[in-house]
């Protein structure tokens, strides 16, 4: 197990990779990274010898946090409430997937099965709070966790010039869809 602050060094380094690659792209000069990150070069290059090994692990970590999110929303709220919170955190998901976007599709065999990984775990994650909510009677019985996805992600793209208050605004007619022809009585 790492030292704590060789933990820290980690953590710093994932946030301020995936601010850097949202804001400015995975060409961002790794001395940027490692600034925000409060870390000189060589820590990165310890962790990170490739800049794909970087890349692939700051998707990771969005993953395995968009994945705890639906755990943790669907404790503390009630159904729909915590499944619209977790498409609104997937969109964050979304605009930083966007700025790793051409990387990922590279063919780099360093991000071989990271669709996959999301796949395997965020799906799952998504059909629980989907399930709940349907349940609860708020949403429609019939959305594929995959499909729901893949639209929250259609309606998170970045509009030239445009900021997330268009995908906010698209992601919550998508919502009001599912809740389109939802059961009028809960069991």
């Amino acid at each position: 197990m790492p030292r704590a602050d060789a933990r820290r060094n980690l953590d710093a380094l994932l946030e301020a990779a995936k601010q850097e690659f949202a804001a400015h792209g995975v060409d961002v000069p790794v001395r940027a990274i490692a600034a925000r990150a409060g870390v000189g070069t060589a820590t990165l290059y310890r962790h990170f010898p490739l800049r794909s090994d970087l890349i692939a692990a700051v998707f990771r970590r969005e993953i395995d946090d968009v994945t705890a999110q639906a755990t943790l929303l669907a404790q503390e709220y009630d159904p729909g409430e915590a499944l619209e919170l977790w498409a609104r955190r997937y969109t964050q998901f979304v605009a930083t997937k966007h700025g790793l976007g051409a990387a990922l599709h590279s063919g780099d065999p360093a991000y071989s099965g990271l669709r996959e990984y999301f796949e395997a775990n965020a799906a799952p994650a998504l059909q629980h709070l989907l399930d709940a909510a349907a349940e609860a009677g708020t949403i429609r019985d019939d959305v594929d966790p995959l499909e729901l996805i893949s639209a929250i992600a259609n309606l998170s793209l970045p509009a030239p010039g445009g900021g997330t208050d268009r995908a906010d605004r698209m992601v919550g007619l998508l919502l009001d869809g599912l809740r389109y022809g939802a059961r009028a009585n809960a069991r």
